[in-house]
């Protein structure tokens, strides 16, 4: 990962490459399709492929109370970039100065002083500049202007719809996780830190890890099968509740993870989960007996959710 400032230019950026701009918020297939032209037109031009991000999302700074959250942290979609196949990815530090650059101002310092583009690849929808005013109809003549080779991207479509970040934001929201991760190219990942909970689960016999500090979105409320990273290795099997628990007559949404098979003391560590499938709503039990007899049959659903995907290589 390199850092583009623009106020203060790396000598390390790379020079010369074939050059696609954008958030790449998930990473998914349809970036992926991107990724691999560009990679085409850098081998066509004999120079390295580029990826360039911004982080924050300019959405955050521009509509932080409209912005919709995030589905990566900027080192999980440097990493998920990566791994598509691309030389180089530069996180640009997004801030009022670069908000303020006209359109013509942005091509002119990022992609022509900044990092000496010889190609770009860009979608169909890309938009760029101040108050988004360039378009792929403008970036197009300013490339002919430079001589830099330009490519328009195809836009990947499955099911008849195109493979957005909201196209997979909303699915999440809704708790579809499966057909989420069939649009991304891994499996849906957030992060948080385990703090001390009300220790009901472990008063029941299943423990639970409660996360907080999230800085993604969390998908809708329900019991989900996931894979646990962090301290834990290999990532660990658990069951994971996300929203109230209307049982205890308790309404405030918490995310909370039963680890399956582990004992140990997780508190103040980062965990990232990684969610695999939905099991069920969350519902309302007459009695701890009942609550113990669901969890019981949630684990078993969640193993076997989990060994049906088993981690590619690498993974």
């Amino acid at each position: 990962m390199i850092r583009l400032n623009l106020a203060d230019q790396s000598d390390s950026l790379p020079w010369g490459g074939a050059i696609s701009i954008g958030n790449f918020d998930g990473v998914h297939r349809g970036h992926a399709a991107l990724i691999n032209q560009l990679c085409d037109l850098a081998t066509d031009l004999n120079c390295p492929s580029v990826v360039v991000t911004f982080d924050p999302s300019p959405a955050s700074i521009l509509r932080p109370n409209a912005a919709p959250p995030p589905l990566t942290w900027i080192q999980r979609r440097v990493e998920l970039l990566q791994r598509c196949g691309v030389d180089h990815v530069v996180v640009c530090k997004t801030d009022s100065d670069l908000l303020k650059k006209s359109a013509r101002e942005f091509f002119d310092d990022i992609l022509i002083h900044a990092l000496g583009a010889r190609g770009i690849v860009e979608g169909p929808n890309f938009y760029f500049g101040r108050d988004r005013a360039g378009d792929v109809k403008l970036l197009a003549q300013l490339c002919k202007d430079q001589r830099i080779s330009f490519r328009v991207a195809d836009a990947m479509v499955i099911d008849g719809e195109v493979i957005s970040s909201t196209r997979t934001r909303e699915l999440i929201e809704r708790g579809d996780i499966a057909e989420a991760n069939r649009l991304l190219t891994a499996p849906y990942r957030l992060r948080g830190t385990v703090v001390a909970g009300a220790s009901r689960g472990r008063t029941l016999g299943f423990p639970t890890a409660n996360l907080s500090a999230i800085d993604t979105l969390v998908p809708a409320p329900g019991v989900y099968a996931c894979r646990v990273r962090g301290p834990i290795t290999p990532p660990h099997p658990a069951a994971v509740h996300v929203g109230p628990n209307p049982t205890f007559e308790d309404q405030q949404s918490k995310l909370e993870i039963h680890l399956i098979d582990f004992s140990g003391d997780l508190y103040g560590q980062t965990l990232e989960v990684e969610w695999i499938g939905r099991v069920r709503d969350v519902i309302s039990f007459g009695s701890s007996s009942e609550l113990r007899s669901q969890l019981d049959s949630d684990i078993e659903t969640s193993r076997r959710m989990i060994a049906d995907r088993a981690l590619p290589p690498n993974a």
